[in-house]
């Protein structure tokens, strides 16, 4: 009986950390010399038509990689955005290309570089996930998956950024 309950409190023990650490390995992604943290997005109303997703890149190689281009199931187009002030007003314009410079990273978060699904076929709901594949000039295609996180969402546009390794972004506009 005593070796039934240590197996069975192993069991929970292991059980407990493979989940645990699987929680962790969904949120990142590498990809040749890219590392991608924590793809995610803001809850959106159920009858949006765009959406925007966010995450950081990190490059540990010698050189400069390139994010070309996005696309998702769940969008007819994706597109890399960033915010620009003009005068008082803060515009989003396109970007054609991204580049992630050797030893560098480059962050998407509320209020500067994000990437953009228009033509939302569906809208996911708060706690679920989407995938989003991301075209890289040297790393090639890489497939991640978006959580809609409103907890992070909150994070995000305050300016208390604790936890999730980010410094002040800035303006917070949403979309």
């Amino acid at each position: 009986m005593k070796n039934l309950k240590m197996l069975l409190a192993s069991a929970l023990v292991l059980g407990s950390s493979v989940l645990g650490s699987s929680v962790v390995m969904a949120h990142e992604y590498h990809a040749g010399e890219l590392d991608i943290a924590h793809p995610w997005a803001r809850p959106l109303p159920p009858v949006a038509k765009v959406g925007v997703a966010y995450f950081t890149v990190t490059n540990k190689g010698d050189t400069d990689d390139v994010l070309l281009s996005a696309e998702s199931p769940i969008a007819d187009k994706v597109e890399i955005h960033t915010h620009l002030k003009e005068g008082d007003v803060m515009k989003m314009r396109q970007v054609e290309d991204l580049v992630i410079p050797a030893h560098g990273e480059q962050k998407l978060a509320p209020g500067g570089l994000h990437l953009m699904l228009m033509g939302l076929k569906e809208v996911p709901a708060v706690d679920t996930k989407f995938p989003v594949t991301l075209h890289f000039k040297q790393a090639g295609k890489v497939e991640v998956e978006v959580a809609v996180d409103a907890e992070q969402a909150v994070d995000a546009t305050s300016h208390d950024h604790a936890g999730h390794g980010n410094a002040d972004q800035g303006d917070h506009h949403s979309h």
